[in-house]
């Protein structure tokens, strides 16, 4: 027989307790599992940063895609695919991020990063839309227009750009970034033009003429010159005086008056060659005015070949003198036999004489 005293009590009682804390546990556990999948979504909390200045997105246009497949709100959280929710939500176009959880209250929160557009592009094929600071093409929104640059001309209208495409679109980016940044210059241009050899132009809104860019890079340095003429020079002359700013080259800005030829101006002394300015602007008379004395080379040809002429007429004149003196001298030494023959001549007429007077005296 087995004495009780023999039995290990001490072994057996911790083993049982252990036992009965496995299941407590496990039934615990299970409490709480069907206790989480009993709670429901009980609100949605929608928060959309990043869009400073202009909502393409509002909380309606997130719960409808939030609701896509069917309401959330009175769903349990279990159902809730928050994963899928976010991918839907960053398929919109003017969404960069989202991010979705539920928080103590089961209230669902929603986090959405918005692009922001940095400039109105119209393409070539007429049609326009936006671009945001990564490059990324945006479409436009029934809602609202936002107040950015716009380029036109852009050189193609394909989903998929070429590669000069797409450094043409980041110029783009760099160029109204660069606008942006500076209240003055956001409204004094217009609009930007892109030419056939994907240079830059721009149209201010104040004054009547054409600021050239070119490519866009160094654009700091280009729109300081730029700001330095407007300062010292275009505004004592008048905004319509200029019908052409070139600010393509470093440390200059070529300005080229209406109607008149360029004029090279060193914008860091726009205003010490302001006078000098209004000279190399001048119609093309003063322009032309240094081949004045390529023009008088050929007046002073006539005048040397006058005095050739001259040279020679002397020449000959001189000659024919000497010829008759010897032609002179010739005649002399004829001259005593025609002596002698009118010696011989006078001696009859001495003997008429003589004949005449015997008979006068009869």
């Amino acid at each position: 027989m087995i004495s009780f005293k023999n039995i290990p009590w001490k072994k057996r009682i911790i083993q049982t307790l252990w036992l009965l804390f496995g299941i407590g546990a496990v039934v615990l556990f299970g409490a709480a599992i069907t206790k989480k999948s009993q709670k429901y979504c009980t609100a949605i909390q929608i928060e959309i940063v990043g869009a400073e200045q202009h909502m393409f997105l509002d909380e309606q246009d997130i719960l409808a895609l939030i609701n896509t497949n069917g309401k959330v709100i009175g769903n349990p959280t279990t159902k809730t695919n928050l994963r899928n929710l976010e991918n839907l939500l960053e398929a919109n176009s003017w969404v960069d991020h989202a991010e979705l959880y539920f928080d103590n209250n089961q209230a669902l929160q929603v986090h959405i990063q918005e692009r922001q557009p940095v400039a109105r592009v119209f393409h070539i094929g007429g049609g326009s839309f936006y671009v945001d600071s990564m490059g990324l093409r945006l479409p436009l929104s029934e809602k609202i227009s936002a107040k950015v640059p716009v380029f036109t001309n852009f050189p193609s209208d394909k989903p998929v750009l070429a590669h000069p495409d797409s450094l043409v679109l980041q110029g783009v980016v760099d160029l109204s970034k660069q606008i942006l940044a500076d209240s003055f210059w956001m409204a004094q241009i217009q609009q930007v033009n892109i030419d056939p050899q994907s240079q830059f132009e721009l149209i201010p809104m104040v004054g009547n003429h054409i600021i050239l860019l070119g490519a866009a890079d160094h654009l700091e340095g280009k729109f300081k010159r730029l700001n330095a003429f407007y300062e010292q020079a275009l505004v004592q002359q008048g905004l319509n005086t200029y019908e052409k700013l070139d600010i393509r080259f470093s440390n200059q800005v070529v300005a080229v008056k209406r109607g008149t030829e360029k004029a090279f101006i060193d914008s860091a002394l726009a205003k010490q060659r302001l006078l000098d300015l209004s000279v190399k602007t001048m119609p093309l008379p003063a322009e032309t005015a240094p081949e004045l004395p390529v023009s008088t080379k050929p007046a002073a040809i006539p005048v040397k070949t006058a005095t050739v002429p001259t040279k020679t007429v002397t020449a000959p004149a001189t000659k024919p003198v000497a010829k008759p003196a010897v032609a002179t001298a010739k005649p002399k030494a004829l001259l005593p036999s025609n002596k002698n023959k009118t010696k011989k001549a006078s001696k009859p007429v001495k003997n008429n004489k003589s004949n005449n007077n015997p008979l006068t005296t009869k």
